[in-house]
């Protein structure tokens, strides 16, 4: 099957977002947790290391979803594969 630059321009797009998001889930995820006990200063009056276990991980979570369908929305109208409504 060919693949046209146009399919291969939108999955180039699609991928590289994809790892940037995935990264930033990461470091949010295991990295953070796994230096908590040298963040150890307030944010919001709590410590840092116990507010993203609590509420920021899930902050940030809501956001990289937020961000990829918005991303994902404009590139599809870009490369006209959109869903029509």
């Amino acid at each position: 099957m060919q693949v046209s630059a146009t399919h291969q321009a939108y999955w180039s797009k699609n991928l590289r977002m994809t790892a940037i998001l995935l990264s930033i889930w990461f470091v949010v995820t295991f990295l953070v947790s796994y230096f908590a006990r040298d963040l150890s200063f307030n944010f919001f009056g709590w410590p840092f290391s116990f507010w993203m276990g609590a509420q920021g991980s899930l902050v940030v979570y809501v956001a990289i979803i937020w961000f990829y369908a918005r991303y994902m929305n404009k590139l599809d109208q870009e490369h006209g594969v959109a869903e029509e409504e």
